[in-house]
């Protein structure tokens, strides 16, 4: 059995059991927190995140100064691996809250049972689409999968235009992109399967895999050496575009699958979510309410270079509204009822 098997054999096990269960996903009621202010709010708050510190730390901070007597706790972590401590300790809940960088985990996670059903103060403000089937997650953030460039190395001319370039033998050799590890490589591949089918994206794995296509295990270091040049091109959520371009890099940025046969731009989004028996469910509310207010939101928007989900938070100002282009249709709960065949998919091709 391999390495990818086995991280996920936990996640896929019980993704199997919760669909001859009819047992509901959540054990509590929706609650929304009263809408006046509260700040008296005080313990813990113990926080797994599928997304790395540097990106959630500044939200955190701007949540501990409005409730200083919250003492927050971060374990940060892949998708995978807090997914599975999640469902490990699902019989004595350690998190309070579960922030994920794609929905397919998330979703999968709610259907599991682990998280309690909660509607945070604000959320009627985001779009319907980002609040989860009996409000057991909610959206954050959206985000673009993009194909970044070094422009000293690439003119405009030759630029692709698709994901599917990638595989171009043109290309061998000169493209960095996360793998099989990465929640948001994982959630492109299962959106591909919903949108061009399974065979079609076993030759696109298989494409990029004979073109040498380098996975690194994140994104940060796919944009920094696309930034230093080791590599023409990247495939990389939106914001790590702007991050390296923020560091001085000479490098531009790629919406792709714009034609009219084209599948459209593959995107995903953030979630939260209140876990189910956690140990301190009044922070762990505050906080998913903080998520959502117009300060948080525009946290995520000034400091990651993301989408937010309240439309009344602007978009950093050398982000590309996502109006302009053509977004591929993606039924996420479809997607992530059939993840462990992307995952499946991941191991038949070796993907590293």
């Amino acid at each position: 059995m391999s390495k990818l098997k086995i991280s996920f054999i936990i996640l896929l096990i019980t993704l199997v059991a919760s669909a001859c269960s009819a047992v509901p996903a959540a054990t509590q009621p929706a609650t929304e927190a009263p809408a006046a202010e509260t700040t008296d709010v005080s313990g813990d708050l113990v926080i797994y995140s599928g997304r790395t510190e540097p990106l959630l730390q500044p939200v955190i901070d701007a949540f501990k100064t409005k409730y200083p007597n919250v003492n927050v706790l971060l374990k940060a972590g892949s998708n995978s691996e807090i997914a599975n401590a999640l469902l490990e300790e699902k019989a004595n809940p350690q998190a309070d809250v579960f922030i994920t960088t794609e929905l397919f985990t998330v979703q999968s996670l709610a259907q599991e049972g682990i998280f309690q059903a909660y509607r945070p103060v604000g959320a009627d403000q985001l779009p319907a689409e980002f609040i989860g089937a009996d409000e057991l997650w909610t959206g954050l953030t959206r985000r673009a999968r993009v194909i970044i460039y070094n422009a000293d190395l690439v003119s405009q001319e030759e630029l692709p235009t698709s994901i599917f370039d990638l595989t171009d033998p043109k290309w061998k050799g000169q493209i960095a992109a996360a793998g099989s590890t990465n929640g948001s490589m994982q959630a492109q591949i299962a959106a591909m399967r919903q949108l061009v089918g399974e065979e079609e994206t076993e030759a696109w794995l298989n494409g990029l895999l004979a073109n040498e296509v380098t996975f690194f295990g994140g994104h940060t270091d796919v944009r920094k050496a696309v930034g230093a040049g080791e590599f023409k091109l990247g495939l990389v959520n939106h914001y790590y575009y702007h991050l390296q371009k923020a560091e001085g890099s000479n490098i531009g940025i790629i919406f792709p699958d714009q034609g009219e046969e084209q599948i459209g731009l593959i995107t995903n989004a953030t979630a939260a979510a209140v876990v189910n028996g956690a140990p301190h469910v009044e922070a762990a509310q505050a906080f998913l309410d903080f998520l959502v207010s117009p300060e948080g939101q525009k946290l995520f928007a000034e400091q990651n270079y993301e989408y937010p989900l309240l439309s009344e938070v602007a978009l950093q100002p050398d982000v590309q509204p996502l109006t302009g282009f053509r977004l591929a249709d993606v039924d996420v709960v479809a997607a992530s009822q059939d993840f462990e065949a992307t995952f499946d998919l991941m191991e038949k091709v070796a993907l590293p």
